[in-house]
């Protein structure tokens, strides 16, 4: 997973543009805002001084320093104030550097909605909903509102899971509109070396339609990843009990069957095909996806990009597949693949029964979208010209649609409307403030001293984990983690967040599609005097882990907890006993 990179930013100073680097481009814009004045100021300072005679030389130049330095005296005082009350306004734009920005910002009611209707989505979100990550919401082609709930912010990727299947889906696509390729060609043409000895009639049957409407024949979705085989070859040989595009099962084997296609006909994976078609023309910078044992993109999971990046791929469908003038995708094919093309239920009330297309559902009020697990969510409003691109880490997906839904459809209005600045900034001020939620106590207890330093060590357990051991000597104390893997160092925020690259992460990162080294944000909080809590959150992914350390003697009680995970999220409790590890 590729780390955050410095960024450089442009500051014009009289027409001349002069570099500067910032760590993530965050402090960029609001730099050029008050460097110009200055700049200038002392431009024309300096470009006047040959001007005149010696004798008026020396009384114009003292007088034009004294005019400087009253200007920036009076400019210190008015900046001042300017930059207090425009830095919650601009400081979401400011953190997505102008050069990767293709989505432009806009006020809410400059597009036909009022922030005080966002603002009541996100305050709403924010207590009801955990854990959401980001959010960002387009309209009419604009930003009207961004979000992040640190530790997560706007320049580090996340993790899709199966909203990734949308991206692979485009790539068919593009496949099929360079003429490499149909969706009605049979999925066994690709595959001669991989195929059964006797496939039966309906593996025969089954097409490049049916891999991309869920419509297989499986009952079951195949275990490729289980025996070691190459994955292509475990699908091919999984039953298909059914005709294909008779009955629907979600099936992510299917998608990556896709991904392995497109392999197969252009030469490249779907990563390295889509980087010049689609992932360079919106701005995408640095996707990165997960690959099988045979270097194929995963295809139905293991894509990460940022949280505008999400919002750019659903415009760019809203705009049937034309991007700045150039069409990216044909638009006859984002007709098709977003409407319905297989029937997966019934309930008006569900998000899941409205329709499946093509690597697309179907959804509530003539919708679309592209998901994944945990809520990662591409929302596409058609009738409202409008976006909402979100990260979350939920157990209960259809709650945030269902937030969606009652919060936002109804306050999208066809006219502008009047704007209100006092609302704006009030909506600007909570979206700066998101925090995912913070362990709650005290910062200390007596309790730190005596056990600083010393080693917990545990009986053999599946986690891998040896050894525990606090240091507590400083404000911001530290937990020490003997692993299989080694030692681990992470600094843990007392009523903060403190980012660590590549720390203790629980378990988490073993997780499907975690990165081989995660970042990590921790917080901690004694919640009585020998009850030390610890969260950890994965920022590059939905996932965070709870951690209570009860101190007991020489004992030391270890229980933890998962916010979501593909199995159990309660942890078996561990016991450790004071021992001599160094």
């Amino acid at each position: 997973m590729p780390q955050r990179q410095s960024r450089d930013s442009c500051c014009w100073v009289i027409g001349k543009p002069q570099a500067f680097r910032t760590e993530s481009g965050k402090a960029a814009n609001s730099y050029t805002h008050r460097v110009e004045p200055y700049a200038a100021a002392w431009y024309l300072l300096h470009s006047t001084a040959g001007i005149g005679t010696a004798s008026t030389l020396r009384l114009e130049r003292n007088t034009m320093r004294r005019t400087f330095l009253t200007f920036l005296l009076l400019l210190s005082f008015s900046s001042s104030s300017h930059f207090q009350s425009q830095s919650r306004l601009s400081i979401r734009s400011a953190s997505v550097s102008d050069s990767a920005r293709s989505l432009p910002r806009s006020s809410p009611e400059k597009q036909g909605i009022s922030s005080a209707d966002i603002l009541d989505f996100v305050e709403t979100a924010d207590k009801q909903i955990d854990t959401m990550n980001s959010f960002m919401l387009v309209r009419h082609g604009n930003v009207v509102a961004e979000g992040w709930w640190g530790p997560y912010d706007s320049s580090t990727p996340h993790i899709l899971y199966s909203l990734s299947k949308s991206f692979t889906s485009t790539a068919v696509g593009l496949a099929v509109s360079e003429g490499k390729m149909s969706v009605d060609d049979q999925v066994l043409k690709f595959f001669p070396e991989d195929a059964p000895a006797e496939p039966s009639a309906n593996l025969k049957a089954m097409r490049v339609r049916d891999l991309l409407r869920m419509a297989t024949g499986h009952q079951s979705e195949a275990a490729i990843r289980a025996d070691g085989a190459p994955w292509t070859k475990t699908f091919l040989a999984h039953p298909v009990p059914f005709k294909p595009g008779t009955h629907f099962l979600y099936n992510s084997p299917a998608t990556y069957m896709l991904s392995a296609i497109v392999q197969k006909v252009t030469g490249m994976t779907v990563l390295d095909y889509l980087k010049p078609r689609l992932f360079e023309p919106l701005g995408i910078d640095t996707p990165t996806w997960v690959a099988s044992p045979q270097g194929i993109s995963a295809g139905a999971y293991g894509l990460s990009v940022r949280t505008e990046d999400i919002a750019r791929f659903g415009q760019l469908y809203l705009q049937k597949g034309n991007w700045k003038g150039k069409q990216l995708i044909p638009s006859a094919w984002v007709e098709e693949a977003t409407a319905r093309q297989t029937s997966n239920g019934s309930s008006p009330n569900s998000d899941w029964d409205q329709g499946y297309g093509y690597q697309f559902w179907r959804s509530r009020h003539n919708t679309y979208r592209g998901d994944g697990a945990f809520g990662q969510y591409c929302m596409v409003i058609p009738e409202l010209d409008a976006v909402v691109a979100i990260t979350s880490g939920v157990r209960d997906m259809q709650s945030v649609m269902n937030l969606v839904w009652t919060k936002l459809l109804p306050a999208m209005k066809s006219d502008h409307l009047p704007e209100d600045r006092a609302a704006r900034q009030k909506l600007e001020a909570r979206l700066n403030g998101l925090v995912v939620k913070l362990p709650l106590g005290q910062p200390s207890s007596s309790m730190g001293a005596k056990i600083s330093g010393k080693w917990f060590e545990f009986p053999k357990n599946e986690r891998g984990i040896q050894a525990i051991s606090f240091d507590f000597s400083s404000s911001m104390p530290v937990l020490l983690a003997r692993t299989t893997t080694g030692l681990s160092k992470t600094p843990i925020g007392m009523g903060s967040w403190r980012k660590n690259p590549d720390d203790f992460t629980n378990g988490l990162g073993d997780f499907l599609s975690v990165p081989a080294h995660p970042l990590v944000a921790a917080s901690g909080a004694w919640t009585a005097d020998d009850t030390f809590n610890v969260k950890l959150v994965l920022y590059q992914t939905p996932f965070y882990s709870s951690l209570v350390f009860k101190f007991d003697g020489d004992r030391l009680v270890f229980d933890a907890e998962h916010n979501v995970a593909f199995g159990p999220t309660k942890l078996p409790q561990l016991v450790g006993q004071v021992g001599s590890t160094q």
